[in-house]
């Protein structure tokens, strides 16, 4: 049993992140449920994925004003939190909630199911990564340009005064403090989940 200065210690320290960073002190992360996830996600995909070892699930059954992107480490058992973007297709009044998924070409709409994660490549919105939709539900991820890129309509300041982050097209846009992070982490050949936890 935790003694009152341990429990008093431990409230301060959640008050400190919250002040310091209120979209980090709003998550509340289910580690083992993650890592299940995607253990699943693995074994059904197959070798459709060549690397194991690290992974990513968007969980859009969160508002855009949390960090609901999870990077994990599936050796180490370390998950990695950041925010992520939906496309405005998804969320047409922009509440920061994904109303439907789309992948339909022209839908603007983010997609639900598993991806690869592709080649590096530089574009309109700098480093970037490509996907491979491995779904019925994002088969059309290439057609559709729907990549890893990073935005300045995503960023933490945005989050916690608006209680939302901008919208995409329906790729995965990042603050620029963040999309080295998740592209240095999960490099091409790996699983990208995008769904409804």
């Amino acid at each position: 049993m935790l003694s009152r200065r341990s429990l008093f210690a431990s409230a301060s320290a959640a008050l400190a992140l919250a002040a310091a960073d209120p979209v980090l002190a709003a998550v509340k992360i289910d580690k083992a449920r993650l890592m299940t996830r995607v253990r699943n996600e693995l074994g059904r995909i197959g070798g459709a994925i060549p690397h194991h070892d690290r992974a990513a699930i968007a969980d859009y059954g969160c508002a855009s004003g949390l960090a609901r992107f999870h990077l994990l480490d599936l050796e180490a058992g370390e998950v990695a939190s950041l925010l992520v973007s939906h496309g405005r297709g998804s969320d047409p009044a922009n509440s920061g909630w994904v109303k439907a998924f789309s992948n339909r070409v022209g839908s603007n709409a983010s997609s639900e199911g598993a991806f690869r994660t592709g080649a590096e490549y530089s574009g309109k919105h700098g480093r970037s990564m490509r996907l491979i939709g491995l779904d019925p539900g994002n088969s059309n991820a290439e057609a559709r340009a729907i990549v890893v890129h990073s935005a300045g309509y995503v960023s933490r300041d945005m989050a916690a005064r608006q209680g939302r982050v901008g919208r995409s097209e329906g790729c995965f846009a990042f603050s620029t403090v963040d999309l080295p992070r998740v592209l240095d982490r999960l490099g091409p050949g790996r699983l990208l989940l995008s769904t409804r936890l």
